[in-house]
């Protein structure tokens, strides 16, 4: 597995480790952004639950991702399996806007 995404420390695309490269080194990895994204979309979900959401990744891409996410204290473990914290809910509504904006931009790129 890759080294955690540190602030502060040398991450992809910043060898100061900037938090905001750090943040996007840690969710630039695959199924990263879209295990948070469908935690904060579809609510709290099983491993099972949130692999089906997530088109089937594989289960060990899946426990690593979340793994990360917990760490980062985006994702954490309930009752009922996984869930965005409030951190990560605060990140998704961030993210809305340019998840509007995105449609917009796939009109202009589309074949």
């Amino acid at each position: 597995m890759s080294k955690f995404p540190t602030p502060g420390q040398p991450v992809r695309g910043s060898k100061s480790g900037v938090p905001v490269m750090a943040l996007f080194d840690l969710l630039g990895r695959t199924w990263s952004l879209g295990a948070l994204w469908q935690l904060c979309e579809g609510g709290p979900a099983t491993f099972r639950d949130l692999q089906a959401r997530c088109e089937g990744v594989s289960p060990t891409v899946l426990n690593a991702r979340l793994k990360e996410l917990r760490r980062a204290n985006l994702v954490e473990r309930t009752d009922a399996g996984y869930a965005a914290t409030e951190l990560g809910k605060e990140f998704h509504q961030m993210m809305r806007p340019i998840a509007y904006w995105s449609h917009k931009w796939a009109r202009h790129v589309e074949p």
